[in-house]
């Protein structure tokens, strides 16, 4: 049985994280306001949402959140000395899935990947756009969301905690797949992205590395493109 000090510096410890994180729910809140507006007033090219729609809704409340909290942990999955094995956790991660997804286009539709893809100059515009929307929503979703709940709930389990983070995920996503898709490819679209939130979220838990899962949701939005 644990000392009476240490239950009370335990208890301590969680009610000054909980103080800490007491901006969280309200900036997730407001920030999906304004995203749900963005998204349903204003029309944009893909740049500009992608560069500086996402900058502003995604990557400006993150900042804040940091100077506001001080939980340097959002920052830390950036650090420098993890970009070599994030890089190549995201390569072999997203190779996979490219290779499943891969696979599973050509036994359904026959469809073979060509290889010219590579050397045209729309490919890397897109891959380049992939990237960039990797990078807004990994900080988002997973070193913000994801390493606040961890703090928030550190009691819950680990299933429950990442269910919240891809519901949040699903929840921010749904007015563009209400925009972009109509009656069965809705459901379609909010299974595959609740599969790939799930996804991410569990090697996000596994790494706290925000370079690997910029890299394999680039991959992963760079299959979907050129197969399905």
């Amino acid at each position: 049985m644990p000392s009476k000090p240490r239950r009370r510096n335990r208890v301590r410890k969680v009610a000054l994280s909980r103080a800490n994180h007491t901006a969280f729910f309200p900036l997730l809140i407001l920030s999906f306001i304004l995203w749900l507006v963005y998204r349903g007033v204003f029309r944009f090219s893909v740049l500009f949402d992608e560069v500086v729609g996402k900058a502003i809704f995604f990557g400006l409340p993150v900042w804040l959140y940091i100077l506001v909290s001080g939980f340097r942990r959002i920052a830390d999955t950036f650090a420098p000395y993890k970009m070599r094995r994030g890089l190549m956790l995201g390569l072999a991660f997203g190779g996979i899935f490219a290779f499943a997804a891969s696979a599973a286009a050509a036994w359904q539709r026959g469809a073979v990947f060509q290889s010219y893809a590579f050397m045209t100059n729309a490919f890397w515009w897109e891959f380049f756009l992939a990237l960039v929307t990797g990078f807004w929503e990994t900080l988002f979703f997973f070193s913000f969301v994801m390493s606040v709940v961890q703090s928030l709930k550190q009691r819950w389990p680990l299933a429950k905690q990442i269910l919240l983070v891809a519901g949040i995920f699903l929840v921010f996503h749904l007015p563009n797949i209400v925009l972009r898709f109509q009656g069965a490819a809705i459901w379609y679209q909010v299974v595959l992205l609740t599969l790939f939130a799930i996804g991410q979220a569990f090697l996000f838990y596994r790494e706290k590395n925000g370079y690997s899962l910029v890299i394999s949701q680039a991959l992963w939005g760079m299959v979907l493109l050129l197969h399905f």
